[in-house]
């Protein structure tokens, strides 16, 4: 049971395979692939819009923390020029602090603007070869279409096809039906040439052969009387029945 099982599924498999490959169109499929390439193509420049996004969001807290350093040595400055030694100390902690992470801003940004050329080459590389694909795409439809006409005109030219297989089908059925019915016509006019038929319009109601053979006795035979009166008459003598009387 399970190699017929497995079988059986090969079969239904194979059977599905027919026919998903005779409803595939080629130029449909290509089409497909160029669309989803192009929501590729249009996912990195997404990626790099967003890289740049945060690339400047980051160069904005840099300029940010920038002004605020120069803001921070200037009021140490002050602080210590009016004498107040821990007020400037205070602000040049905060000065480092926000060198500190003014630094690590550079460096984000350095990265993102790596990952930004990064992202940049990849799309131009991907543009390039969608646009190759695209060419392609057009001449491989171009000639599947021409492909496809030569097959048209070939199956319909020589019968090949399974349209014209259906069509052939038909015609030799017709022929078929035609020479039955000559050979039949044939068989039918030689019998009556033979005399095998009946003339059924010769028989009365309720006669069958014998009776018409009987009738045929009857009017051959009177016929042969009115022949004979006929020749008597002509000859001057009395007819047969007459003569027959009188020797009586």
């Amino acid at each position: 049971m399970a190699g017929t099982s497995g079988r059986f599924t090969t079969i239904i498999k194979a059977k599905i395979s027919k026919m998903l490959d005779r409803a595939e169109d080629p130029g449909e499929t290509l089409d497909y692939s160029y669309n989803k390439q192009l929501e590729l193509l249009q996912n990195v420049k997404k990626g790099i819009a967003e890289v740049v996004t945060s690339k400047k969001r980051l160069q904005m807290q840099s300029d940010k923390l920038q002004q605020q350093v120069v803001k921070l040595d200037t009021q140490a400055r002050q602080a210590l020029a009016a004498g107040q030694e821990d007020l400037a100390r205070t602000a040049l902690e905060r000065k480092a602090l926000a060198q500190n992470e003014l630094q690590s801003l550079d460096g984000q940004v350095v990265e993102l603007e790596g990952e930004q050329q990064k992202l940049i080459v990849s799309e131009q590389k991907l543009r390039t070869k969608i646009e190759s694909f695209r060419t392609k795409k057009e001449v491989v439809k171009a000639q599947y279409s021409a492909a496809e006409a030569r097959v048209q005109i070939s199956e319909a030219a020589t019968g090949v096809g399974e349209e014209m297989a259906d069509v052939g089908l038909a015609m030799q059925r017709a022929l078929d039906k035609t020479e039955d019915m000559k050979a039949r016509a044939n068989a039918v006019e030689e019998l009556e040439a033979a005399g095998t038929f009946e003339d059924l319009t010769a028989l009365g109601p309720g006669q069958d052969d014998i009776d018409r053979q009987l009738a045929q006795i009857g009017t051959t035979s009177q016929v042969d009387d009115d022949l004979a009166k006929m020749k008597a008459e002509l000859a001057g003598g009395p007819p047969p029945a007459q003569l027959e009387g009188g020797a009586a």
